[in-house]
């Protein structure tokens, strides 16, 4: 078996061609013909003697030994980024870019502090923020798709690891005139009489309260669910239902007074974790590792303000 040297072009296309799961697309993307990506990616299989991608109906997919290749040619890409940014810290600046995959409420009450500060900072450092579920961020991270993925209670897989982790509590949420807004806390039992509006995406919510409902003899399903945070919060303001989540994502509801979040006990706290995943690595690229850095900053700060309450 013959390996090619590798050259920054078929570097660059064959990971389009990953990313996108197309050639046409790929070459959308990087802005060429889609012949020229072919020619490349077609190359690249003869001088290594194994297809890295199988022609599908929709596309292409990648192939075992195409798995394997990938996986290489992420940490060259990530090489070449950290390089980039370490020669840019020895004349002091800092510029790269950031991809982000967040689930949503993080999206909404963390990233724009988070954002901010890091512009104050480093204002040639860009930033991509993807909301994605948080069952899905340790996908997009082994993917090599996001650079960082923060989300609720994220398992830490082989290939992964933890930068950062908070704890929050999970409480109802409800509007203020409802007659369990100004309990300290809220037993679980209580919940079974009145009708709920859940995420659609709330396995890991139901994960912490299953074990609960099942001493209660209880599997309560929600009156409305859905896929937005700001769905949830204008039907909780409308007395639909009642909530059950953390803080995040309606910050200004709470500080308006529109919305009241109230603990949930469960023989005591439920608590949700929200962590900061990245790549397995030696160390982050520094524009990487900067934002990084600022969003374990707010989620601490955040914890603490919470715990203080």
């Amino acid at each position: 078996m013959r390996f090619p040297r590798l050259h920054s072009t078929v570097v660059l296309y064959f990971d389009a061609v990953r990313r996108s799961g197309s050639i046409r697309e790929a070459a959308r993307r990087l802005n060429v013909a889609s012949s020229a990506v072919n020619r490349q990616i077609l190359q690249l299989e003869q001088d290594i003697g194994l297809p890295l991608f199988e022609r599908i109906a929709t596309g292409v997919r990648l192939t075992a030994a195409g798995e394997v290749f990938a996986r290489h040619v992420l940490f060259v890409l990530q090489d070449a980024e950290r390089l980039s940014a370490e020669l840019d810290q020895l004349v002091g600046v800092h510029a790269g870019h950031v991809t982000v995959a967040a689930a949503e409420g993080i999206c909404m009450s963390v990233m724009p502090q988070v954002i901010t500060a890091l512009r104050a900072k480093a204002p040639r450092i860009t930033v991509s923020l993807r909301r994605t579920e948080s069952l899905r961020i340790e996908q997009s991270l082994i993917s090599g798709d996001v650079d960082l993925g923060v989300g609720f209670d994220l398992p830490v897989v082989p290939g992964l690891r933890q930068v950062f982790a908070a704890k929050f509590a999970i409480g109802v949420i409800m509007h203020p005139e409802h007659e369990m807004s100004r309990q300290a806390r809220i037993p679980l039992s209580a919940l079974l009489g009145y009708p709920l509006v859940l995420p659609e995406d709330a396995v890991s919510i139901m994960q912490f309260l299953a074990p609960a409902f099942a001493r209660l003899n209880a599997r309560p399903s929600p009156t409305v669910s859905t896929n937005s945070i700001d769905a949830i919060r204008a039907l909780v303001e409308s007395k639909v239902g009642i909530g059950i989540q953390t803080r995040f994502g309606i910050d200004r509801s709470l500080a308006e007074g529109t919305l009241v979040h109230v603990p949930l006990d469960a023989g005591g706290p439920v608590i949700s974790t929200v962590s900061i995943l990245c790549r397995a690595q030696s160390s982050l690229p520094a524009p990487v590792d900067l934002l990084c850095q600022r969003l374990g900053e707010e989620l601490r700060a955040r914890q603490e303000a919470e715990a203080g309450a």
